[in-house]
């Protein structure tokens, strides 16, 4: 802990987090504002990372009911910025251009406030003892930001039943998911917050898997993959975990 009383030690590593994660998000926006990457990449990589890096702060915290609900802040402020954004009550071009697929503010009342809000719920309910929280953060940023990055790079051979997807990007989610998946089981276990074991990798195998054939289907392009994704990932992982 960052400080011998567990309630103090919670807001000092609320502090941490929160600045870590602001610094990752405002490297975006500046990337986004100076056109140094493509603008749907650069939307990605905000997709990719924020969630994962967040989710490597969680040790930070002690084991007191606070720690969870303190970390939970941190995107559920993320939550509060969407809606005004997004609701038009105040204007940030760079989230805009950082977060959204078309540069429109409305945009941030669908996936990014999705993907906060699946932070938030993950963070209070499962917490860093469960590998459904794992499961789900791993699928939806890593798996569904790869899918998406190696979709547009390499998917030429299109999936029989939705032309907006591709092989290549979604075997690179179920990749990407079930190895970053893999990865934080070690980092979380060497904390001694979960027991890694080979029943945990086929688990996270087939979480990874079942979520990229839901995220191939029709219905996750309607109803966004930050929706569908999470979704599968806790009702798939309560089966198998």
């Amino acid at each position: 802990m960052l400080h011998h009383d567990p309630l103090v030690s919670d807001i000092f590593a609320t502090g941490v987090s929160g600045v870590v994660a602001l610094s990752f998000l405002r490297l975006w926006q500046e990337t986004a504002k100076r056109g140094i990457f493509d603008q749907k990449l650069n939307r990605k990589l905000v997709h990719v990372s924020i969630g994962l890096v967040f989710m490597l702060c969680w040790p930070l915290f002690s084991t007191e009911g606070s720690g969870s609900i303190l970390a939970a802040l941190i995107p559920a402020v993320n939550i509060i910025r969407m809606l005004i954004i997004g609701l038009g009550l105040w204007k940030d071009e760079a989230v805009v251009s950082s977060m959204s697929r078309f540069g429109e503010y409305r945009e941030l009342l669908k996936g990014p406030l999705y993907y906060a809000a699946t932070i938030t719920f993950a963070a209070v309910i499962y917490w860093r003892t469960s590998p459904i929280s794992i499961a789900v953060i791993c699928n939806m940023c890593a798996g569904d930001g790869m899918a998406d990055i190696v979709g547009r790079r390499f998917g030429g051979k299109k999936i029989p039943y939705n032309k907006n997807k591709s092989y290549a990007g979604s075997i690179a989610m179920a990749s990407a998911g079930f190895i970053v998946s893999i990865g934080y089981m070690f980092y979380f276990s060497s904390f001694g917050y979960i027991e890694r074991s080979w029943n945990l990798v086929l688990g996270f195998l087939i979480v990874s898997i079942v979520t990229a054939v839901v995220e191939s289907l029709p219905i996750s392009t309607e109803l966004d993959d930050n929706l569908t994704v999470p979704l599968t990932s806790i009702l798939v992982g309560s089966i198998v975990f």
